[in-house]
């Protein structure tokens, strides 16, 4: 990769493109060379998006506009021919293998901050000793509270998977709170919906507490009382990958079987079950 590919690929990190912009961001870094001399038009052409995509792109990058971007990406080229060594190899050239670089990153991130383990293992009590337990996960983030869900069943007696929004939603997390549930698991990934903070407004007027595992420590569906655990997502594609906090959920839940005092026997009865039935090929 290039001096100008490198620098571009820093310049997009951090921030929060939408995929029409992320698609953008691919297209210049894949010409780094090209990039500074396009214009608008003819970017928009190449990326296969509108005119005023690319201009709310630039300002999502904190430029004026496009124009200032422009500017910038002049400089960089400049900048970057008049450092650049002979032996200025770069990181990976393709965007795959940056995106799975990226995901190694916030593996590692989070295996640092799971060092310190009096958090999720808080999460883990909290998440056992709910009766029901509603786990939710909206959008994006209906996968992961899917999975958990599903291994959740497993150990724990009765687990109320939430994945579908509207006003339907309120009256499920009140009625689990009035079957004695004590906490709700939350897993809240960007572009965070409206409708995640509004049920968990819900829940926190019941009297439930909320674990969320988010992508952020300021995560905007978080409340000032809630239990938050996060782990970075990779933005470097289309859509956000989230290695890292799923893994961080299974973190969570083998808390919670910590926490659960007959979850080994719950499992045990599950694979004698799961064997009688033919379940499994394997």
């Amino acid at each position: 990769m290039s001096e100008a590919s490198a620098w571009l690929t820093r310049l997009f990190e951090g921030h929060r493109l939408t995929p029409t912009q992320r698609r953008i961001a691919q297209c210049l870094i894949r010409r780094p060379d090209e990039a500074p001399f396009l214009s608008s038009v003819e970017l928009a052409g190449l990326a296969g998006v509108s005119q005023p995509s690319v201009t709310r792109f630039a300002v999502a990058l904190g430029f004026d506009g496009y124009p200032a971007l422009r500017r910038r990406l002049r400089e960089s080229l400049r900048d970057g021919r008049a450092a650049a060594g002979p032996d200025d190899a770069g990181p990976p050239a393709n965007v795959y293998q940056r995106a799975v670089l990226a995901e190694i990153g916030h593996l590692r991130q989070l295996a640092a901050a799971l060092a310190d383990t009096a958090r999720i293992e808080e999460a883990g009590r909290l998440l056992a000793a709910s009766r029901p337990l509603p786990v939710l996960g909206l959008r994006a983030a209906a996968a992961e509270a899917g999975g958990f869900a599903y291994f959740a069943a497993k150990v724990h007696p009765d687990v109320r998977l939430l994945t579908e929004g509207g006003s339907v939603l309120a009256d499920r997390i009140e009625a689990a709170a009035d079957a004695g549930a004590s906490a709700l698991l939350c897993f809240a990934l960007p572009r965070h919906p409206r409708e995640a903070a509004e049920a968990l407004a819900v829940a926190r007027g019941a009297g439930l507490r909320v674990v969320t595992v988010a992508d952020s420590a300021v995560a905007p569906v978080a409340g000032p009382g809630d239990l938050l655990l996060s782990a970075g997502v990779g933005t470097g594609l289309s859509f956000d990958t989230a290695c890292a906090p799923a893994l961080l959920g299974r973190a969570v839940l083998e808390a919670m079987c910590d926490a659960l005092p007959d979850a080994q026997s719950r499992l045990e009865r599950f694979d004698t079950r799961a064997a009688e039935r033919g379940l499994f090929l394997g």
